[in-house]
């Protein structure tokens, strides 16, 4: 039957319309086709290896049907040499027990020292650092200068500093250090030379103002859930400066840390203007986010607003989770990358080098895959070596039920492997990228380091209420690589702040030393360069927090590395 005219208009009206869409698919489906030779050409392999480590560690999020809010939320996690013998170790946080909980049980951190060839053994009880709080952020930094890392813990409740002795063993030294930061709710924490004094100082996250006989229990469709941040009042971190002598002194108001209020999540501190001082990022949990910056006396200034990291492109405020700091398109500037929560994009700011940032997510594809679960701890780390920073992202809902209530929800989800194309574009490889990347848990806190020391960055990730999931780097070799680790004579002893610079051929690249960062957690103060098919290093430059400057010539690829400030040569690992 031959259509009226009315219905032919009506029809050739409804195919005008969608044109614009058939168009963007079309377009769309060209560009994938080169993203997916790219694909098969440099594959990233990530492979499950928990099974084989040895870790035994569960963690526990102190829930026992009461939904209080810093239930789901726990907790990082810790990469770090604590025993200095060139291999990457590992500390769990853990939950606790809540008010209210008979449990008689006390579910404590774990710290596991690496054995190499994937072997970890449990040697929480002999270093003496199994906290029992309820645990959220971490962050290691030799506070004391003495040549190891300390561990300092952001809980619900007392904070807890442990001092590292030097001989595989800590010491609680919280009360005579001066920062337990009171009964509060923690989240992140960083170590950072806020005054370029030459040792560390502490900025701790506070989360939100709790009290348990005002809590509540609401629910959706019948279904009981964990409430956010909208429930409670916010408050201020806190800005501990070091004072040299082993204390420290709470420096919130003076530091002007205290002039704004948020919820704050994750962190990480970096130098983004390439003025000499360490700034502070700040991701808040349904609120603007915080960009505190540094006068280069330890005064901070938030400047979230105004240099476009507050809210996404359209003005929004996510439910922000945390942050991490890499260059990712080479142009020697930080950029950062932001997880959030569900049905909202990751989102990644680029740096524009004069002091703002935009949001490029959806033009550079640094968004894919992250709109349906909520995501967590993330890194931009280049898996391939090829001279380019990937990014890998933790997921899993906070909510357990969710799906009783939301039918597009999970509560265990698939991490996400976002690979860098080189043009600064990203795409979605996580289907594959291994074995590795089909585990389908609730992540919270993720670590990225060389755990088995053979040049390529492997992950941890903290999963709430399971196993860990410990995955190893057998990705085809793509290139070849460099390790940096750092040692301060004048400045901090690792270097944290210190911006260092590569050169190889046509290739710069730049990294900060971070000491805490991400969703709750601390990996990489040893740097990892990528270097493609460039076997030499022309010039490595370091600048020092404090302003000393020193370059290296000449070093050959593949092999890691230790500069001493002050020092033109270097000791090989």
């Amino acid at each position: 039957m031959t259509p009226s005219p009315a219905k032919r208009n009506s029809t050739q009206g409804a195919v005008v319309r969608l044109l614009p869409g058939i168009l963007h698919i079309v377009l769309f489906a060209v560009y994938l086709g080169p993203m997916s030779t790219i694909c098969r050409a440099q594959r990233i392999i990530l492979t499950d290896v928990t099974n084989q480590t040895g870790i035994t560690f569960v963690h526990t999020d102190g829930s026992f049907g009461k939904r209080y809010m810093m239930e789901n939320v726990t907790a990082g996690i810790a990469l770090l040499d604590y025993d200095n013998d060139g291999d990457v170790d590992i500390y769990f946080v853990n939950g606790g027990i809540l008010e209210g909980n008979p449990s008689k049980e006390r579910p404590a951190n774990a710290l596991y020292r690496n054995e190499g060839g994937w072997k970890f053994t449990d040697v929480t009880a002999e270093a003496g650092v199994g906290d029992t709080g309820h645990g959220l952020g971490v962050a290691a930094g030799d506070y004391d200068n003495d040549g190891d890392l300390d561990i300092y813990l952001n809980n619900h409740g007392p904070n807890v500093l442990y001092r590292n002795n030097g001989d595989g063993t800590f010491t609680d030294v919280t009360e005579q250090a001066g920062v337990s930061n009171g009964n509060r709710m923690g989240a992140g924490t960083c170590f950072l030379d806020a005054d370029k004094d030459g040792d560390l100082d502490l900025y701790v996250s506070n989360y939100v103002v709790f009290d348990y006989k005002a809590h509540v229990i609401r629910t959706r469709k019948g279904h009981p859930y964990y409430t956010g941040p909208p429930n409670y009042p916010t408050t201020v971190d806190t800005m501990f400066r070091n004072n040299g002598d082993g204390t420290f002194k709470d420096v919130t108001m003076e530091s002007g840390i205290g002039s704004a209020s948020g919820s704050g999540m994750g962190m990480v501190c970096a130098d983004y203007d390439n003025d000499g001082d360490t700034d502070i990022f700040v991701a808040n949990d349904v609120g603007p986010n915080f960009l505190w910056q540094n006068d280069g006396t330890g005064k901070f200034e938030e400047i979230g607003l105004i240099s476009g990291f507050a809210y996404d492109l359209h003005g929004e405020e996510y439910g922000s989770m945390g942050p991490d700091c890499g260059d990712y398109d080479n142009d020697g500037l930080l950029d950062i990358y932001l997880t959030s929560y569900a049905k909202q994009l990751a989102t990644l700011y680029r740096n524009l080098g004069d002091g703002s940032f935009e949001d490029v997510t959806q033009t550079t594809g640094a968004g894919a895959g992250t709109f349906r679960d909520v995501t967590w701890g993330n890194g931009f780390v280049d898996f391939d070596n090829d001279g380019d920073r990937d990014i890998f992202i933790a997921a899993g809902h906070l909510q357990d039920n969710v799906e009783l209530w939301d039918d597009t929800g999970r509560y265990m989800a698939p991490n996400i492997l976002l690979m860098n194309t080189g043009d600064g574009k990203f795409v979605n490889i996580s289907e594959d990228a291994g074995s590795g990347m089909k585990v389908v848990l609730s992540s919270r806190g993720a670590g990225f380091d060389d755990l088995d020391n053979d040049g390529d960055v492997d992950v941890a990730i903290l999963n709430s209420r399971r196993e860990p999931t410990i995955l190893r780097n057998d990705s085809p070799s793509q290139g070849h690589w460099l390790g940096v680790s750092l040692r301060g004579i004048k400045t901090n002893r690792d270097g944290v702040g210190a911006h260092v610079k590569v050169c190889a051929g046509d290739l710069s690249l730049i990294d900060e030393v971070h000491s805490g960062r991400s969703y709750q957690s601390h990996f990489g103060m040893r740097l990892h360069f990528g270097l493609g098919q460039r076997k030499k290093i022309d010039r490595i430059e370091l600048s020092w927090i404090g302003g000393g400057v020193d370059v290296i010539e000449n070093v050959e690829a593949d092999q890691y590395i230790t500069i001493t400030e002050g020092s033109s040569t270097i000791q090989r690992h």
